[in-house]
């Protein structure tokens, strides 16, 4: 069957740094994205606030070119609520709170992928 890969953009820091230095920390996903993605894939985001530049910037880059976009988001939503896909709202301000059932959420995410490997056919 077909194979997927998975990218961790916030997993590359020499990169991260090079970007934010050269260019902006704005655009650290957005750079990365522009190498990696391609019409179909999926992006997923995490943010409380949902209001964070340098994700706002890459999901613009992503909805622009045919990405489809999950964003797992606090309470207060922010932009990033109107350029997704589909969202997962907690409806939780405190970051804590917010960050532990998103990270919650991740994990099930992974497993379902694992236990179901046909999903990336």
């Amino acid at each position: 069957g077909k194979r997927f890969k998975i990218f961790c953009l916030n997993d590359n820091v020499s990169w991260m740094t090079a970007i934010g230095n050269d260019y902006s920390y704005d655009d650290i996903y957005r750079r990365q994205l522009e190498n990696y993605g391609q019409a179909g894939d999926v992006v997923l985001t995490m943010s409380v606030s949902g209001s964070s530049p340098n994700l706002i910037a890459a999901c613009e880059w992503a909805k622009e070119k045919g990405l489809h976009i999950i964003a797992l988001i606090g309470g207060k939503r922010g932009k990033l609520a109107d350029l997704a896909d589909n969202c997962i709202v907690i409806d939780e301000t405190h970051y804590g709170r917010a960050e532990d059932c998103q990270m919650g959420i991740a994990h099930m995410i992974c497993y379902a992928f694992m236990e179901n490997p046909e999903w990336a056919e």
